[in-house]
């Protein structure tokens, strides 16, 4: 190790079997948003309604892969991936919800994962990645318990066409984003601002997941599927950790973004610190009797989504109405040092070693996968001599960083068995519209011409052999410890 704290990763080798793929979710990519029958979703209603997404931007054609599927399964084969994770439209199989089924969007579904093994790869399906259909937010979305029971029949359904072929079934795509930031915060569909209907619906998605496994175990045949359900958990820290106010303000971050989810899914029952924190909005009374056995479905990989880091102090009093922290009335979020992705996220591997060794201390039974990591920077395209090129060093380094702390968490007893990174290609980021790109694949929004930067030549390359080449990357040992 050098004296700046650098240090050269030679050779770090990821174990045989090992899945290395690329995520996407419906809305971001598809287009098509009106075509073959499918129905509209809350990000439709959403991103029409001015002033909610930047520029004005929508999903309506997105990067057009509802038209392009055989184009962008040769490229994902062209990267050397083992896995490639996406998810299913609910609106395009059961287009109000409930119901009428859709046949073409079965149809759809079926060629993109007839597609994907005829090139070697493994489908990888999400069932819910935030479409949910309009109709259902009509009567209340997640909010209301019926929604759950909606989702279970779209379970099984999707599992009764695909269930002889998929390799891993995810239930749900980071439910706290759903939740906090869909019924808490309006930074998203369906863009409330109510600390009770987001407890509500924390519930509720915890009732779908459960629900959804039911049915899928019911007519899953493929002999080796897995199932799983994929959480964006807090690395949080707190600002001082020899004060126990700080320490709290920490506990009550993890209570509502991680605990709060994993606690009912993994272990059948809701924090009682969780609700303490938020009584003075609920009494909980719309769980029912049974609903965390419901809940508490077994699984076999948990998934994990990792960005940035947080850290928590204690801080004055304040309303949480209109955050993404209901019941969090005296904490306050502590700017993380530099750098910066194009997010304003902190780059901080070492959060993802710290994140991933903490969930298997607290849940050893499950294997994990990284379901997102990933990197949003203002990337170029270049031509020489005819030939276009993104080069994104940032995004290469970023990766680097974090599959080697995924590397050392492997190598520390962590039972990771496969990484994701987000995204595949650039594509409607939410309420960013189409301003971040994230994609290690670059999409010209007008022409939909697809260009491998150097991230996706360097992620082929690790893909390819399972093996970081030798490159220098500094500080990605240094951590300031779980707290």
């Amino acid at each position: 190790m050098s004296a700046t704290g650098d240090f050269r990763i030679s050779g770090l080798q990821f174990p045989d079997g090992f899945t290395f793929g690329a995520a996407s979710a419906a809305y971001q990519i598809e287009g098509a948003a009106t075509e073959d029958g499918r129905g509209a979703s809350i990000w439709d209603t959403f991103s029409h309604t001015p002033g909610k997404v930047a520029n004005g931007d929508t999903g309506d054609v997105a990067v057009e892969f509802y038209h392009r599927v055989d184009e962008d399964l040769d490229l994902i084969k062209s990267l050397h991936l083992s896995a490639y994770r996406f998810s299913i439209a609910w609106p395009r199989i059961i287009p109000a919800g409930t119901g009428e089924v859709n046949e073409a969007g079965l149809a759809f579904y079926e060629r993109v994962v007839d597609g994907l093994i005829a090139r070697g790869i493994d489908p990888v399906v999400t069932l819910y990645h935030w479409d949910l259909p309009q109709p259902l937010e009509d009567r209340g979305g997640w909010t209301n318990r019926e929604t759950s029971y909606a989702f279970a029949r779209y379970a099984r359904v999707v599992g009764e066409r695909l269930g002889d072929r998929v390799a891993v079934w995810t239930t749900l795509n980071e439910p706290w984003c759903s939740a906090y930031l869909g019924y808490a915060s309006g930074e998203h569909a369906p863009g409330h601002r109510s600390e009770l209907e987001a407890l509500q619906a924390v519930h509720h998605l915890n009732l779908a997941h459960g629900l959804a496994l039911i049915e899928l175990r019911e007519v899953v045949t493929r002999p080796d599927a897995k199932f799983s359900v994929t959480n964006c958990l807090a690395t949080a820290y707190a600002a001082d950790p020899a004060n126990p106010e700080d320490v709290d303000a920490k506990r009550q971050i993890e209570a509502l973004q991680n605990r709060a989810f994993t606690d009912p899914q993994l272990r059948g029952f809701y924090p009682p610190d969780l609700l303490e924190d938020t009584k003075h909005i609920t009494d909980w009374s719309f769980v029912r009797d049974g609903d965390v056995q419901l809940i508490n479905q077994p699984i076999d990989i948990l998934g994990i989504n990792y960005y940035c880091t947080g850290t928590a102090r204690r801080g004055p009093e304040h309303s949480t109405e209109g955050t993404p922290y209901p019941g969090a009335t005296r904490v306050e979020a502590v700017e993380q040092p530099g750098p910066y992705t194009d997010m304003g996220w902190n780059i901080a591997p070492h959060g993802l070693y710290d994140l991933l060794v903490a969930t298997h201390e607290a849940y050893p039974e499950f294997d994990i996968m990284i379901m997102e990591n990933g990197a949003a920077y203002r990337d170029q395209v270049v031509e020489h001599n005819g030939v276009k090129r993104v080069h994104d060093p940032e995004r290469v380094d970023f990766l680097l960083r974090h599959f080697a702390a995924a590397h050392r968490a492997i190598k520390a007893g962590v039972p990771l068995t496969g990484y994701f990174v987000w995204s595949l290609m650039d594509n409607f980021e939410w309420a960013f519209g189409y301003a971040k790109r994230f994609g290690i694949v670059h999409v010209d929004y007008e022409t939909q011409e697809r260009t491998k930067k150097d991230s996706a030549l360097w992620y082929a390359n690790l893909a390819e052999t399972g093996v970081i080449p030798e490159q220098l990357a500094g500080g990605i040992l240094s951590s300031p410890g779980r707290n």
